[in-house]
């Protein structure tokens, strides 16, 4: 892909991140979530690539844009894009850290197809890259992690959603002697955040959507972290997508190259509200500025975006065309 796309990609997750922004804490995390698909899909109409939403806000007959097959961009470069308009709904409706716009693109093929079940996952940092295995124990997996890392169980941070299927997993980490910290939604937040140095998270573990895994697992494999995840399809149906992407065996554990593969993806993401590594939106009058990160594996290079919104001119210059 041209590099100059991931600027590109920024003005995306940008958009999205302003407009849904200005719901924060109002208690309306459908219309937030709405704000963020419009703004996205029209900023990605000015983008000069032939996109297809592979991992998008659903099926067609459930979403009216960025719906799973629909078709983007302003004409160019045929890609697979992956969208999350607002990973964090709820914290955005509650006016809590950690809600994020984000994407990932890649040539066609080059993401899973990940239909919306539940994943098991497993992610880490650079640091401890090819030490983790899904089928291990948790406490194998943080002795590896640690000794890899060269420091104690007690010096990790593992991150995971705030729910009752992680009791046992809370439990084996905490005997351990791992220190913990619960989220109560959005897990590719978290993943990113482990792959990039002074975040202070070195693991996120637990089951959560499939869909955010390929985003996640974009995020990990442009900083060189690593990843392993686990379709879990709970019905018939689940099981029959399962088998279209061509996963027969349902127990096969996914590398991060089985959710990421070929020589390039981008990933871009926007925080909406704050986070460990990126600062949420800060409104002022005429304007605002947003903190975003934006990756690509090709190159491994990392960029931070600092940027100020001039919105009373941008307004100003949609009148006057």
């Amino acid at each position: 892909m041209d590099r100059t796309l991931a600027l590109e990609f920024v003005r995306v997750t940008e958009a999205a991140a302003l407009r849904s922004g200005r719901l924060l804490g109002r208690g309306e995390k459908d219309g937030a979530d709405q704000l963020a698909v419009d703004a996205m899909r029209q900023t990605f109409d000015t983008v000069p690539i032939s996109g297809t939403v592979v991992i998008g806000e659903g099926e067609i007959d459930e979403a009216p844009m960025l719906y799973i097959g629909e078709e983007v961009g302003a004409g160019g470069e045929a890609v697979d894009i992956a969208v999350d308009p607002i990973e964090g709904t709820n914290l955005i409706a509650k006016g809590q850290n950690g809600a994020i716009a984000v994407l990932a693109i890649a040539p066609k093929g080059g993401l899973l197809h990940a239909p919306d079940m539940y994943m098991q996952k497993l992610c880490v940092g650079p640091r401890a890259k090819g030490v983790i295995d899904l089928n291990a124990s948790v406490t194998e997996n943080l002795r590896r992690v640690a000794e890899k890392m060269e420091r104690g169980i007690d010096d990790l941070t593992v991150v995971m959603l705030d729910r009752p299927r992680h009791e046992a997993i809370m439990r084996e980490c905490r005997e351990a002697g791992a220190r913990i910290r619960l989220i109560t939604d959005g897990d590719v937040n978290p993943a990113m955040e482990c792959g990039l140095e002074g975040s202070g998270i070195h693991m996120v573990i637990g089951t959560g959507g499939a869909p955010e895994g390929v985003l996640a697992a974009a995020a990990l494999k442009c900083t060189g972290g690593d990843m392993q995840a686990r379709l879990l399809p709970e019905n018939d149906e689940e099981v029959r997508r399962c088998h279209a992407m061509g996963i027969t065996d349902l127990n096969k554990v996914l590398t991060i190259d089985d959710l990421v593969h070929g020589e390039d993806v981008i990933f871009s993401a926007t925080a909406i509200t704050e986070g460990n590594i990126l600062a949420g939106i800060k409104y002022f009058a005429g304007g605002a500025r947003t903190e975003s990160v934006v990756m690509r594996y090709k190159t491994g290079t990392v960029r931070f975006v600092d940027t100020i919104h001039r919105l009373d001119r941008k307004l100003k210059s949609m009148k006057a065309r």
